[in-house]
């Protein structure tokens, strides 16, 4: 008797027969079919795709394409990217500000998020460390940090913790100062 399964390793074995059993008992029986163990074969074998004669102008499928149509279909794609924001002067409707068209001179960068605001987040950690974070930093991270403590320095009369993560390019502020550092980068022209 010839067995038309893998060889394996003992304790893989009595698995493989078990699973065997079970799908070959509710299969009708066909040598190929056995032979080839797969379910594509079977499929195919039992179920095969019956097409109608078509014509050959109309495609393998019996469909016309048609690329006239495609503007009705194609509102109602939705757009792969955000799109860039429209160009105004001041605060939008919405007080959405838009980015100065030269960023500042400093040694740091301070990019939007993809939907085009500031990267300056609130975040609560067990229910009252309240912190903020300053994401998306580029160029000299320490500059920027020391621009940020002193401006809470003077805000508040205090310097509040940061903790300065280059990697992820990120500052964390002990405290909640979101609104605060959000206007002042508007401001700074980021």
């Amino acid at each position: 008797m010839t067995s038309y399964f893998p060889v394996l390793p003992l304790s893989q074995k009595r698995n493989v027969r078990l699973r065997q059993k079970h799908v070959f008992d509710s299969l009708p029986s066909c040598e190929s079919c056995l032979q080839s163990f797969s379910s594509s074969h079977y499929y195919n074998h039992f179920y095969p795709i019956i097409y109608p004669e078509s014509n050959p102008a109309e495609g393998p499928r019996g469909f016309i394409e048609s690329t006239e149509e495609f503007r009705f279909v194609e509102r109602l794609v939705p757009p792969s990217r955000i799109p860039a924001p429209p160009e105004h002067e001041g605060p939008a409707p919405s007080g959405w500000i838009p980015a100065s068209a030269t960023p500042p001179s400093v040694p740091y960068m301070i990019r939007r998020s993809r939907m085009h605001n500031v990267p300056v987040y609130s975040d609560i950690k067990h229910g009252n460390q309240h912190s903020t974070l300053l994401r998306k930093i580029e160029g000299d991270i320490w500059a920027l940090n020391k621009d940020v403590k002193e401006f809470l320095l003077g805000l508040t009369g205090k310097e509040p913790p940061t903790q300065v993560n280059e990697v992820t390019g990120t500052i964390r502020i002990k405290g909640q100062f979101d609104k605060e550092l959000k206007d002042w980068l508007l401001k700074k022209g980021f």
